[in-house]
């Protein structure tokens, strides 16, 4: 403990380096984000890919106030050697933190928390301090910001000069977002100042909050270039104000009257929008790098002039030269290309169609009948196995109170319903279970299922994988007060899970939650016991498209299977019977899918109903066996 702060451990990737860039990129920018935030809180460790790595080579991108340890893959802890890197773990514990983004709002949270004086590293997080929040699986930005833009300046780095040929059309995307408008909190209030502005031709007039944006920067950090527009002067009020005081000027009254469809858009300032966020500090030094090897190589950028004016803006940040600095980061001045604000983009049909963000349709017209009517005609109807130990049930009240669900957290009626689902899915994993198997709990939530079946199982080791840091850590103080000592906890997303496995459970695994988890588990050869939910959240995505399996593919079109989607959602107790009915139904059939894209993975698989089935409306159990 120091200072009343548990000690916690980083451990960062490390291949090689080149001058002032650390490989692979994500070491880089947390190595960055650790420089910004200015605060010694982890020990630092660098694992090198390969036992021939030169780790003699390394210290001049090293953070100069920063004392850094190698260490190889085999001297990890176990909980670590599971996961991908970047990862954080408590000293000696069993808690870790893996995957950049999770590492990222980490390093920013417990910055915060040893200095709550430090409002703006917080404010990183963004409003209701969601940045970079959602997986990458499922959100394009983060995908864009946490794999797609690193890994492109990556493999442009590390090829041959003569191999370069184009702009990686991952940062053209970049510069086709940063053209786009901006939607913020309250941004119809500015979007009436804008226009006030306009209206007014004089961009001096200027809201309140925005005329105090530069008052606290030094010379040095706004470089005497006086922010011009009103998007500009509100986002570096929000990094030198803490508290903006409430203007009572009121607009004119034709400003007021006018529409929001009229209303002039807002243009970025950083990449999520108006403010500094997290974003900015992941693409940073990506884009960093990029451009000190275009101009290495005397690569023409006019193409990206919003891309070379959100660089230069980036820089006038508090905080990120001292932190370039520490990281020997010499940044790039690009006067010329600044001067070309309206420079037209080029082609953007080099774009591959997934990188760009999905519009499909989803106004579905019409029930789901035809649908389930073609499916019949094809021969294909739901079809549900009998459960194989429908009375089963644990003695709940013989265990202790931390195991119980329901333990001061939930209603009597909900905690039964809970304690009715256990007993299904600790069922199947007992009966498929075997002494000194691995158990993951994917999607955890707060460790109900992985909790009781750490301590009805202590032969065999338990994981818990979820994404949201409260409800883990909610399911770690359970376990704590159990003793257990066969369990571990991983803040990350599913992805970032590398570990080898016996079983794989997940109980109402939301969306393509659910498909991730087959994945993973067929991926590891692994037996599974999942109950699905949020059918109507299920959506194509980078790595799934739907339907899953080739005799649905051969029979619906993707937007009849989302029809089914929808549909299946349908089960609340408050419907009619009739609509229950046909949401079961229309669940039966997008698990059948599921099932026999499993199959095709030789697996056995069977879809049954969790019993009584009203322990839950989403009471489908689809259990799989690899043959």
């Amino acid at each position: 403990m120091k200072g009343g702060v548990t000690e916690e451990h980083m451990y960062l990737a490390y291949s090689h380096q080149s001058e002032d860039c650390i490989f692979p990129l994500h070491t880089s920018i947390s190595l960055f984000l650790l420089s910004y935030c200015d605060r010694k809180l982890f020990k630092v460790f660098l694992v090198p890919s390969s036992d021939n790595t030169d780790d003699h080579l390394f210290g001049k991108a090293q953070p100069d106030d920063l004392e850094v340890h190698f260490i190889s893959r085999c001297q990890l802890p176990l909980v670590v050697q599971s996961c991908c890197l970047p990862a954080i773990v408590e000293e000696n514990g069993k808690f870790c933190r893996a995957g950049l983004s999770v590492v990222l709002r980490h390093i920013i949270q417990k910055t915060y928390e040893i200095d709550p004086s430090k409002k703006l590293v917080l404010e990183l997080l963004g409003f209701k301090k969601t940045c970079l929040k959602a997986c990458a699986e499922v959100s394009q930005w983060t995908r864009l910001c946490e794999i797609s833009i690193p890994q492109a300046v990556e493999s442009l780095l590390n090829a041959s000069p003569d191999q370069y040929q184009a702009i990686p059309p991952e940062v053209l995307l970049l510069e086709k977002k940063l053209g786009e408008p901006v939607r913020v909190h309250n941004d119809d209030k500015i979007r009436r100042q804008k226009l006030q502005q306009q209206k007014a031709g004089d961009k001096t007039v200027v809201p309140a909050l925005a005329k105090r944006a530069t008052k606290n920067l030094s010379p040095e950090e706004i470089k005497d270039q006086e922010p011009a527009s009103l998007e500009l002067r509100v986002a570096f009020s929000k990094l030198v104000v803490q508290e903006i005081p409430a203007t009572t000027n009121r607009e004119p009254s034709h400003i007021r009257k006018t529409k929001t469809s009229d209303l002039p858009p807002l243009e970025h300032v950083f990449a999520e929008g108006l403010y500094f966020t997290l974003a900015d500090v992941v693409l940073l030094p990506c884009i960093h790098q990029f451009l000190v090897f275009s101009k290495k190589h005397n690569k023409n950028l006019l193409d990206l002039p919003l891309i070379s004016s959100w660089y230069h803006r980036v820089q006038e940040v508090p905080g990120v030269k001292s932190a370039a600095v520490k990281c020997n980061m010499q940044f790039l001045q690009f006067p010329d290309l600044l001067s070309f604000p309206d420079e037209q983009l080029r082609d953007f049909d080099t774009i591959p169609d997934d990188l760009e963000e999905e519009h499909e349709d989803n106004q579905f017209i019409g029930g789901p009948r035809p649908t389930m009517t073609k499916l019949m005609e094809s021969g294909i109807e739901a079809k549900f196995s009998p459960h194989p130990c429908p009375r089963w049930t644990l003695d709940w009240n013989s265990l202790p109170a931390a195991v119980s669900p329901g333990e001061g957290k939930m209603s009597s009626d909900r905690a039964l319903r809970k304690q009715q689902q256990l007993n299904n899915l600790v069922s199947m994993v007992t009966k498929l279970s075997k002494p000194g198997d691995v158990i993951v709990d994917f999607c955890s939530g707060g460790g109900h299922v992985g909790i009781v079946l750490a301590h009805m199982l202590p032969s065999c080791q338990v994981v818990l994988i979820e994404n949201k840091e409260l409800s883990l850590v909610r399911a770690k103080d359970r376990s704590d007060e159990l003793g257990l000592h066969n369990i571990w906890f991983i803040q990350a997303n599913l992805d970032y899970f590398k570990g080898t496995f016996n079983i794989g459970v997940a109980l109402h695994a939301c969306g393509v939650a659910t498909d991730m988890v087959i994945e993973h588990c067929i991926e590891a050869h692994a037996a599974f016991v999942i109950c699905p939910c949020c059918y109507g959240f299920i959506q194509n995505t980078v790595k799934f498209t739907f339907p899953r399996s080739q005799r649905f593919k051969e029979v619906l079109s993707y937007k009849e299977h989302m029809i089914l989607c929808r549909f299946a959602d349908q089960t609340a107790v408050q419907l009619p019977p009739e609509r229950r009915l046909i949401g079961k139904h229309c669940m039966g059939l997008v698990d059948l899918d599921r099932a026999w894209a499993a199959e095709g993975g030789n697996y056995s698989v069977q879809v049954m109903s969790m019993e009584p089935e009203s322990c839950s409306p989403k009471n489908n159990m689809v259990v799989g066996v690899p043959i």
